[in-house]
Order: structure tokens, then sequence, then C-alpha cells
């Protein structure tokens, strides 16, 4: 296949896959438009259906852009306050110019300048608006001096402590060769559209969708200084450099015009609150799960389903993909207060919440990596309440592996992926019909894993008779007993027998938990069992086409006069999914006897394991000691094995610790270790594997095609219980 995609290519793509709720999110990805808030300064306005940062491009015709200078609060205390602590001034000077991977000032391109009647430059591209990272925008205020990419989506250049970064940090680490390599792309120089070339709209308008607070002491090297220490941003920023580098030869689209996704998600999130006075500036652990929202209006009753879609369309004459999801969920805390004083905040204290993202294309990548740059909608609960609380998300970079299609008219039957992305609640206060920012409520640090497995309408689960699988499962359950936390993680078989419309599961797990008592002792326990058999069920969608099977399933406890949940009941375990051909399953734990979190079932094979070949891998980890929590994120690591006995393993992390006596949450560092030589055994039957370095264990298995592990984490750092759950999926 030939072809490499864009990310936010134009409206064109915002109108062609949007996001929305209703009766089922993947009609809604596919139709609903983009709703950008209209608000100039976003410190006076919060919308959902929106990214985060505003536009001001009223009154600017086709080939202008405006500019907005932001400064740091220890710059100056004139302006106006803004988000991020920045205060948008007057610059004393503007200029534009062409540059190079050293940043020189090499002549200005052809353009008009006015002031709007607010006072704001407008410069006008004569010769059309940049695409590239090779034209600056350098705005001065007193002795504080930034850049920003003229290339920016949205066509209100800010120019601030993040464009400044993003400058600084992505045209100086290319050599000559690749910088003119990604202008030959820019100005598809080879005869081909080369859609890549919108990576620099996209870059330069998604870092200004970072909630990320600068300090009022700092200026503009200590703001920097504070961005390239925040892992996630900094990590983003690379990998989105990285992206750009993809020519037309490197990439293609999915075969069919649609494919849609059920999806199984797991956030696990640290942070701190500051949303109840008595125990304000404690850490908080939180969980979210995937569910089903049930909407009823005057139009009747609808279903949102959580879901993702791919859809192929022609633009500028090409087919190109785009990628939208929604997705339901229900969240869980732990607060854990200085003095080891716990307090549970159940899913009943949340407004049901949604993680859904700002429509965009992806790059397909030798048909097995799906790469893009996500940016995530914020979203409103308690609206009309005496609390309405505004979730922000910062976006993150995709790295997804997909299956290759068995035909053109099939999408891949999954998309893998784990990623991290922070975010915050803040207040919000309604005057008149605008709803303003007031203090910020929350800050949360959260590791994702996103299971998307293919819809089929008319799915038989009668395919998953008599059929064999390796599970593993990580869940988490929070109390305010004896024991607050237990972080529990299985590994093992199923074995189904299906008769009528559900099956019998036959179980044999090996479970260990990590678990953290009142006093704040933690110990951990490798000697459970999970042997009670379970109940696997279809269950039905109601979709605007009618009621349809497509892939979901129930997931209950066995007992002798028990029957299945219905199609709207909540299951004793949780609601799942299923591949069109049964070989992977997953499933949101939901409210278990062993608490919520995410199972993933992989039918059996006889296959040899891997003996070779680099994985990506993603996942989380769950840390506790005496007096500290800490989540670990695995950003796109590494796993290489060997030889069919040795494996390495060369972790790149971002961990948030919460320090319980001095009640901190550290922001995301990033963390990449040395490399760690692993013993790997693939010969223990059915397709399971084992990696093992001293104390670190990781176990679970490989699919049949060879190009997926998943796997239970375990590891002893210090007094520090690791526990959790990571995929590895094969590079190209």
């Amino acid at each position: 296949m030939r072809l490499s995609l864009g990310l936010l290519l134009s409206s064109t793509l915002l109108l062609a896959a949007g996001c929305g709720s209703g009766e089922d999110a993947v009609e809604g990805a596919r139709n609903e438009p983009n709703d950008f808030g209209s608000s100039k300064n976003p410190a006076n306005n919060f919308s959902s259906g929106s990214t985060g940062d505003s536009n001001n491009t009223s009154g600017l015709a086709r080939n202008e852009v405006r500019i907005t200078m932001e400064v740091p609060a220890g710059v100056t205390t004139e302006g106006t306050p803004t988000r991020r602590n920045l205060r948008i001034v007057q610059p004393d000077r503007v200029s534009v110019y062409f540059t190079n991977t050293a940043l020189q000032n090499l002549g200005e391109p052809d353009i008009e300048t006015r002031t709007d009647d607010q006072g704001f430059t407008v410069i006008e591209f004569t010769q059309g608006l940049p695409l590239g990272p090779n034209v600056v925008i350098e705005a001065s205020f007193g002795n504080t001096v930034m850049r920003a990419l003229a290339a920016d989506a949205d066509r209100d250049i800010k120019v601030n402590p993040f464009s400044e970064y993003l400058v600084r940090n992505t045209l100086a680490r290319y050599t000559s060769t690749e910088f003119q390599g990604i202008l030959d792309c820019v100005n598809d120089a080879g005869g081909e559209l080369c859609l890549n070339k919108y990576v620099w709209s996209t870059l330069a308008d998604q870092v200004h969708d970072f909630e990320i607070e600068i300090p009022s002491n700092l200026g503009l090297s200590g703001a920097l200084d504070l961005l390239d220490a925040r892992g996630d941003f900094a990590r983003y920023v690379s990998a989105m450099a990285d992206y750009a580098l993809l020519d037309e030869n490197s990439a293609g689209k999915i075969s069919a015009s649609s494919a849609d996704y059920n999806s199984v998600f797991l956030g696990i999130e640290l942070g701190q609150t500051f949303l109840e006075p008595s125990i304000s500036g404690s850490g908080q652990w939180g969980i979210r799960t995937a569910q089903e929202e049930v909407l009823t209006d005057a139009n009747g009753t609808g279903y949102v389903y959580p879901a993702l879609t791919l859809t192929s369309f022609d633009t500028f004459g090409i087919r190109v993909t785009s990628l939208a999801n929604d997705i339901p969920y229900d969240r869980e805390a732990l607060i854990h207060e200085q003095g080891n004083n716990f307090y549970l905040r159940g899913s009943e204290r949340w407004e049901r919440n949604t993680h859904s993202s700002s429509p965009g294309a992806a790059t397909l990548l030798s048909d097995t990596r799906l790469l893009a740059g996500r940016a995530l909608f914020q979203s409103i609960t308690g609206r009309g309440s005496s609390t309405i609380i505004g979730w922000t998300r910062n976006p993150y970079y995709l790295d997804a592996f997909t299956t290759v299609p068995p035909d053109n008219t099939t999408g891949p039957d999954r998309v893998i992926s784990g990623y991290f992305t922070a975010g915050k609640a803040i207040e919000l206060q309604a005057v008149g019909e605008r709803l303003e920012r007031l203090s910020t409520l929350e800050d949360h640090y959260m590791s994702v894993l996103e299971i998307n497995l293919l819809r089929e309408d008319g799915f038989n689960a009668d395919i998953f008779d008599n059929r064999d699988y390796n599970v593993v499962y990580l869940s988490s359950r929070f109390s305010e007993t004896a024991t607050p936390q237990a972080v529990e993680s299985g590994f093992g078989t199923w074995q189904i027998d299906w008769q009528d419309n559900s099956g019998t599961v036959a179980q044999a797990q090996q479970v260990t938990t990590v678990r953290r008592d009142s006093s704040g002792a933690v110990t951990s326990d490798n000697t459970g069992t999970r042997t009670q058999p379970w109940t696997l069920s279809s269950r039905t969608a109601r979709l605007s086409n009618g009621n349809r099977d497509i892939g979901r399933l129930n997931l209950d406890i066995s007992t002798p006069s028990s029957t299945p949940s219905g199609d709207l009941e909540q299951p004793d375990l949780g609601v799942g999914a299923s591949t069109p051909d049964g070989s992977l399953l997953a499933f949101n734990l939901d409210d278990s006897g062993f608490g919520d979190g995410l199972l993933i079932a992989g039918e059996q094979t006889s296959n040899s394991a891997p003996t070779g070949g680099q994985f990506r891998l993603q996942g989380l980890a769950l840390g506790l000691a005496p007096d500290t929590n800490r989540l670990r994120h695995f950003d796109n690591a590494l796993l290489s094995i060997d030889s069919d006995t040795r494996a390495t393993l060369s972790p790149v992390t971002l961990n948030s610790t919460h320090d319980v006596a001095n009640e901190t949450v550290t922001t995301p560092n990033l963390v990449e270790q040395s490399d760690v030589s692993l013993t790997y055994d693939g010969a223990l039957g059915g397709g399971q594997v084992r990696f093992t370095s001293g104390s670190l264990t990781m176990e679970g298995f490989y699919t049949a095609s060879q190009d997926q592990f998943y796997l239970r984490y375990r590891t002893t750092v210090g007094d520090e219980e690791q526990i959790g759950l990571v995929l590895a999926t094969r590079l190209p």
C-alpha cells in the first residue's frame, strides 16, 4: 500500500469524523461535527466538545493568522490572565521568517501585516498558509523573545513557552537531510501528495491543549525547564517529531471503507485532590472502566456503547483513514490522607463521564502500527448542580497495534494500545450561558490500556464452544475497611463449554495480590487461586437499526441456580467483547468480588513462541510502599526477543509518586533505565510464556500469530511492591 496519512488534515476531517454521544458512539463518531468554543480566552470559558485551547479567528481572511502572545506571570503582572497562569500581552515586535535546523533567520516570506480592532497583529501569507516547520513567527515583550511555528491548525497562533519549547526541541534535532525530506513532503516534491505534512499544523496546535500550569515565579527560562521536566509533554513532542519523518512510501490505509470496534478500556490514575477542604492536598488513586450509557430525551431512549471507528474516505484525491472514539466510563477513587486515613469515593459519587477523542487521521505503518497524535475532548459533569466540574485531558501520542485485514472489505480485527494522559478537574461557575473556570479540584495522571475489537453484525457466540484460552487480568479493590486497597493479578486458563445461549467457563488461575492495610503497611501474597466456574453469554446491543449481536459479552459467576445476565443488566463480573473469530476476548471487570479492572483472554496455540523480533511494550504498574504510592506507565518501551531463552527489556516509563507524609504528588517524570536481561521461557505449552530477572516476572501468553504478548507484571524494588499489566506487540 502507498500513502501517508496526516493528522488533523483540515475541516474536511473534522466534519467527516466527529465524536458524539447518542444512540451509538460509532454513529456519532462518524456524523457529528466538532464544536470548538468561540471564546478568545479559555480562562473565561469552559466548554465540552472542545480540546481546551481557544481559537480567535473571527474576522480573519482565508490566508490570515492572528498572533496572541502569552508570557509567564514571572515576566509581567500586566496583561490579561489566562489558563496555565500565562498572561496575554501586546508584543513590542512581531517578525516572520524562514528558518532551518540552526534556527537561523533566512529571510521573510511574502506577507502583509495589519492590526485588528482589538490590537492583535494579523499576518496574511499571500502565497498561502505555511504547512511546514520552516516558517517561524517571533514575538518579543521587553527582554522576553519567543517563537511559534506558523503552521498552526487553528490560525490563532499562540506565542508562549509551549510554542517556544516546540520550536527549540524539534527543528534542531533533525539532520539537514531529514529536514529537507520533511520539506519535500510538505511541498509534495515527489509528485505525490504526502499528507504527513499536516503533522506540523496538528503538533503546533496540540501543544496548547496541555494543562500544565507555569508557576508565577518563573520567567521564560524556568518555564522551559519545567516543560522539559514534564515527561508526558516532552515525550509527546519528541514522538511527534519522529512521526513527522515518515514519508509517502512508508504507510497505508485500512482496506475497508469503515471499521467499527467495541472498546474495552482501563484507566488507572494517581493524583491529588483539593475537592474536599478537610482533606485537601491528599493523594488519590482512581480507576476508570468503560460502561454502556443510556440517554433519554424527547426523542426516546438511546444507548451509547464504548466504541472506536476507523473510516476511510477521499480527500485531496487520496483515500485517508480517520479515527475517533467515544468511551463512557465510571470512576472510583480512594483518597489516602496523611496519617493513613482512607476515604472511598465510589462510582455513585461521580456522574458518568466520557473519554472521547477529537477526530483526526492516523498513519497505518506496515499494516501493523496505527500512529497518530490524539487530542481529547473536555467534558462537564454536574451541570445545573451546586458543583459543576470541568474535566480536561492532555493529548497523547498513539502507537497502536493492528492486525493485517483478511481482505479488502474488512478492517483489522483489533486495535491494541496503551497510552498516558494527564488532566485536571476544575470547578466551574455559571455566568449567563458561559461556564468560567474557578479553582483546580484535582490533578490526575492516568495510564490507559485500550482494547478495541472489531464488531461483527450477526456475531454468533457458538464459536466459543470447546475452545481453550489463556487469561490474564488486573483488578483493583478500594474500600474503607481494614484493607482499604488490594490490587490483584491473575494468570491461567479457560475452557469454554457452550450450550444454547451461554457457556460455562471452567478456569484455573494463579492469583497474586498486593494489599495496603489501614496502618499503611504493604503485604503481598502470590498463593491465591481462582477455580470457580463462570458463565459467558452474548449481550445484544440496541442500535438505530434494531437489536444486533455485535460481539458484546456478559461475564457472570456460575451457581446451580444462576442464569446469564440480560442485555440491559449488570453482570456479576463485567461486560466485554470478542473479535469476530473468537480468538481474543477482553472484559471490563466492574464491581466484581475482586474489584474493577481488565481481563484479557486469548485462544491457546500450539505454535511455538517467537524466537526473535522487537516488540513495543505498553502498560502500567501500581507501586505500593509503606509511605508512598507510585504509578508507572510503560511509555512505548522495547522488549527484544534475543533467542528462544533470552530477551531484553529496555524500560521507558512515566512515573508519578505520592509521598503520603508530605502530601505531595509528583508530575510525570520520564525514566529511561538500563536494559534488563531476561530469562525467556516460551516452552510452558499452549502459548503461555514467562520472562524473569531477579524479582521481576512478566508472565502470560502470546497469540498464534506470534506478534502479541499479554502479560501480568510483578516485581519488588526495595520496600515497594509493584503489580501491573503490560502488552507487547511486534514492531515492523
